[in-house]
This record gives C-alpha cells, structure tokens and sequence, in this order.
C-alpha cells in the first residue's frame, strides 16, 4: 500500500478544558547530546534531524576548496579535515569517520557514498546552487540532510552569463587570440548588436531573473521559459513567460540556467536545434548536461547555431581533443560562473552556517530533501514532538505479533483555523515511534514519508476543531492503528482501531486515553496497563509487587466505565519489571489482562 498523508477536518464544537500554557517550562539540554528539540523529562532524545557527541567534537570532511571565512565557522564547533580529490574509493573509506559532508560540483556524493557512511553522516553541504551530484534519493533513505548555498553566488553567475553573452556577440575570446597570434583581422570578427534582440532565458530562478534584469539593461527583448515561475515576478521585470517551443523558436540568444534533471538531461538535442532560428546564439552557465554537445557541434556546423558560449561541461574537465571546445565558433570557460572573490566568500560562509546549523539539530532553510518547518513554528511544537512519538511507540506496541501494520490515523484537536496548525514536524514523529522499536531503521523528518512508503504504511491526519482560545497549538493528539489485532483488548476503541491519546501537562507528555478507557499517566520511563475488574485494593496490590522487585512507580492513574465495573489501570515505571514481578501482577484474580510498553 503506498504511503500518503492525507488531511481533513472535523468541525467537533467541543468545549475545551482549561489547561496551562504548554510554552511556559525551559529546561536545559543533557549535557550528552545536542538536538533539534529541547525535550523535557526524557533520558533519551527524539532527534529530529542530527545526534552528535559534544564531549567530542563532530568532523566535517570538505572534500573541495572552500573559502577561509567558511573553514573558520566550521573549525569553531568541528574537527575539519581538508582533504580534496579523493578518487570515489577514499570518499567512501573516510566518511564512515564523519558527521559532515561539504562539496561543490566535482565530487559525485552517490549511493555508495551513504552506504559506506554505516548511518553517521547527518548532513551533506553542496557549495553552491545545483545538488545534481548528489544522489537526494539515498540521502534521504539514510536519512541524511541535504543542504545548499542557492543565493551567494546568484549574482557572480548572473555576472558571467551576462559576461559571455558580450563576449560572444563581439568575439572577444577570438580576437583577443588573433591579435596575440601577431594578425589583425578586424573584419573576420565582425560582430552583432544586443540591442533590440530577443534572449530566452530558460530557468527563471535566481540566476535566470538576475541574468534577465542585466539583459533589460542592455536593450534586449527578454521571454523566459519555466514552468514554475511567478507570473508576477516576471512582468515586474519587464519579461514574457512563453512555452518551451516559442523560446526556441523566436530567440536570437538563448542562456540556460535550469537544473540538470532526468527532464532536463539534454534537452537541447538535434531535433530541439532543428526548431530554432537559424543562427542563434548559446550561453550555458547552468549544467552541461542539459545539452547534447554532439548535438551543437553538428548544429554549429550545420549553421543553425551561429555561436556558442560556455563555462560548463557535460565531462569536466572535457578532454584535450573535445571538438566542441576546439570549434572556433564557440568561447569557453573552466566553469567560473561562480569564481569571484565575493562569491567563493559568500558561499563559504552560507554553506558552513547551513551544515553547523545542521549539526546543531537546526532545520536549514536551505535544506533541499525535507520540509521546510518555520523556526517559530519548531519553538510553538517543542512540546508536542515527544508526544507525538510515545504514542507512536505505544500504539505499535500493542499490536498484536502477526499483525501488519498498514493503516494509521492521527488526529489533532486544536482551536486553531485550519490552515494555522503545520503538523509535518508531528507526522514525522509519530511515523518514529512507530518504525523505529520494531525495526533497526534510524526515522527523522528528512527520511519519515519515504520510510512509511516504503514499509507500506500510510499516515492520515485529522483535525478535530475546538472551541476556545487559539493561544494553544494543541489540546490533544490521537493515534489510531486499524485493521490489527492487539496485546491489550481493551485498547481497542469502539470503532475497532487500536487508540492511544495524550496531551501535554506542565511541559511533560502525558498518556490520557487508552481504547475508550479516560487514564491521566506521565509518559517517562515505561507504562503497565491492566485491565480489572474495579474493586478495593487493587492500586495496593499491584504498587506492593512492584514495591518487593524495588520497582519504583513514578505515576499510576485508573480509568473505569462505571464504579464496580471493569476498569483500566496506567501503571508509569521508572525501570522494566523482571519476567517474574510481571507474572505476580497477572496472577491477582481481579487482573483480566495486562501489558508492559517499554518507552
């Protein structure tokens, strides 16, 4: 069954329960781990995104020259070990020793690469915009963050597009080699004017906008074609959003500045130069994947295409006898497009906070494999993210052995509006507990939707909309397993599913309903649930067995249909019973049935 998370709503008019701010308690980090949430009350962790030892420094392998500016804000909270060209072999031999991965286009981060981390690399840092070397499916399978520098080096690339395009149109590079050569042939390098010219400029993302401006400036005509651009922002530039086939067509110069993606993988190709003017003009800053070199050779000799600039490569460096690169209409250059002074510095700096945020347990907003998640709305949810994995942990617990798992259901009661409650962050958390204690698979927010996908389970989410103050994110979360047997029957709700719900106390997660039984227990430690049947003496029993096996009980609430029914007892430990103080407990005659969910 493939893994969705869907969304409704449930307008339930419930009154809501007064009840504490939730946002009100602070409490210090352990001192042994640094994480993306600051839970309180619990010996263990709930990463979200990265675990590191702080008695012992992370390491940060930069496998290609990065700017001093940037070594210097790594070699702050990391050991830094510099060490560039490895062959694909030593990558793969180092970075089981390291925390952190930083690059920039010439090292291919694959598959292996993951593999070989054995689970220990927590973030890869590309220094630069494009992420194509890096394999992003097998990052985010090893739950590995992916991170960029998308804006330093905008206006440097923007810069040397702009820079090839004059170059181009006066033969520069050309001239500049006749003259050297001892020749003056000034009218062999005649060349053409820019103004009132037509450039397509395909991508319309930071660098294609930049590029964009620049050209307006120079007189030209501008079209761009990109099927995800804002309309908005490109009529405040001043330029026409056209399909694929009209860019092509009616464009003297055309300048790429797409991601090289299976879609884009050679998009200009001999069938896509035989549609465009005869003539024309290329600038590729981009990837030089997007184009099929053998393709504008034959396109340049053909005349189709008048003149070609280039700074990247489909293989870089091209080999010495590239005839693309050898042909006299075409200028290039060793992929500088970001190689100014400011840009090296800039990206340095941006890619280095990006990954020290990272091993900060920081969400990056330059992250690239996970869903952004607002700063404010983390602080707001901090709370809520252990509970929502306990009751993951719960409720996967008491699934009976034998039962799939295929069918969750988690419902937030809230008094905020629909669309004022980001519930990711609480999704993934929950899909946590759920995986991690009957698998060996680490699940973080970067990893959570494609683990639950791959393992058949899907999520829904519910909204029960309450009445009340909206200062809360929260009153409650519920999790729901369907279609699956259970250890403990009375967990089993009215409406078949196995239910677990909790709230947040004072800071702490609390367990509050177990099936259709109401309990009141801290989730710390580990919980015993029994089922009995509500008569005296029953709380004294069950403390005084786990009393005589020096079991210390840190909460113990009961839940009862009716006095003298059946009840539910919560029984909250700060250590696992023996086998034999568990089997004492089932063997009062009152117990009907109980169970032991280690937290």
């Amino acid at each position: 069954m493939a893994a969705s998370a869907s969304s409704s709503f449930i307008s339930a008019r419930a009154s809501r329960k007064s009840s504490p701010s939730y946002l009100s308690w602070k409490l210090p980090l352990s001192s042994a781990f640094g994480v993306s949430v600051a839970l309180p009350g619990r010996r263990r962790a709930a990463p979200v995104f990265v675990v590191v030892a702080m008695d012992a420094k992370p390491t940060v392998l930069v496998a290609e020259k990065l700017g001093e500016a940037g070594l210097k804000l790594l070699k702050d909270v990391a050991n830094v070990d510099c060490s560039y060209n490895l062959s694909p072999e030593e990558l793969c031999t180092k970075i089981s020793l390291c925390d952190a991965l930083i690059v920039r286009s010439g090292t291919k981060v694959s598959r292996d690469v993951f593999e070989a981390s054995g689970g220990r690399l927590k973030v890869v840092g590309r220094a630069g915009v494009g992420i194509d070397n890096v394999d992003l499916a097998a990052a985010t399978e090893h739950g590995c963050l992916v991170v960029n520098a998308p804006t330093a080096n905008t206006v440097a690339a923007a810069e040397h597009g702009i820079a090839l395009l004059t170059a181009m149109a006066r033969n520069v590079a050309q001239a500049d080699a006749s003259i050297k050569a001892g020749k003056w042939l000034r009218n062999k390098y005649v060349g053409v004017s820019l103004v009132g010219k037509t450039l397509a400029v395909m991508g319309f993302g930071k660098v294609g906008s930049e590029v964009a401006r620049r050209a307006k400036g120079l007189g030209m005509h501008v079209i761009s074609h990109d099927p995800y651009a804002p309309a908005d922002r490109a009529r405040a530039i001043g330029v026409e959003l056209v399909s694929f086939e009209e860019a092509i067509a009616t464009a003297d110069f055309i300048s790429l500045h797409m991601p090289l993606t299976p879609a884009t993988s050679k998009v200009l190709n001999d069938k896509t130069f035989a549609k465009m003017k005869k003539g024309v003009r290329i600038i590729n800053v981009a990837r030089g994947g997007v184009i099929d070199e053998e393709a504008l050779v034959r396109a340049l000799d053909a005349g189709i295409v008048a003149q070609a600039a280039l700074d990247v490569f489909t293989e870089e460096p091209p080999s010495k006898d590239s005839k693309l690169v050898l042909h006299e209409k075409v200028t290039v250059t060793p992929h500088l497009g970001a190689s100014t002074m400011e840009a090296q510095e800039g990206v340095a700096i941006e890619i280095a906070e990006a990954v020290v945020g990272a091993l900060k347990g920081e969400l990056a907003a330059t992250a690239v494999n996970a869903p952004m998640v607002p700063a404010e709305v983390l602080t707001e949810l901090k709370p809520f993210v252990q509970l929502a994995e306990m009751l993951g942990r719960l409720a996967v617990q008491l699934v009976a052995g034998g039962s799939g798992v295929t069918s969750v259901k988690a419902t937030y009661a809230s008094a905020r509006a629909p669309d004022d409650l980001d519930t990711r962050l609480l999704r993934a958390m929950i899909t946590k507990g759920l995986i991690e204690p009957i698998s060996s698979v680490f699940v973080n927010l970067v990893n959570a939707d494609f683990t639950a996908k791959q393992r058949g389970l899907r999520i829904s989410e519910e909204r029960m909309i309450l009445d009340g103050s909206p200062e809360n994110p929260l009153e409650s979360i519920q999790v729901q397993i369907a279609n699956v047997e259970s250890r403990f029957a009375s967990a089993i709700s009215d409406s078949g599913e196995i239910t677990v719900e909790g709230r947040v106390k004072d800071g702490i997660p609390h367990l509050t309903k177990v099936g259709s039984f109401e309990v009141d227990v801290s989730l710390e430690g580990s919980i015993i649930l029994c089922r009995q049947v509500d008569q005296p003496g029953m709380i004294g029993k069950v403390g005084s067995i786990l009393g005589e096996e020096n079991v210390n009980v840190s909460f113990m609430s009961v839940g009862r249909i009716a006095p003298r029914k059946q009840a539910v007892m919560a029984i909250g430990v700060d250590e696992q019973p023996s086998k034999e103080c568990l089997k004492r407990i089932g063997e009062i005659p009152a117990v009907e049935e109980f169970v032991f969910l280690k937290l």
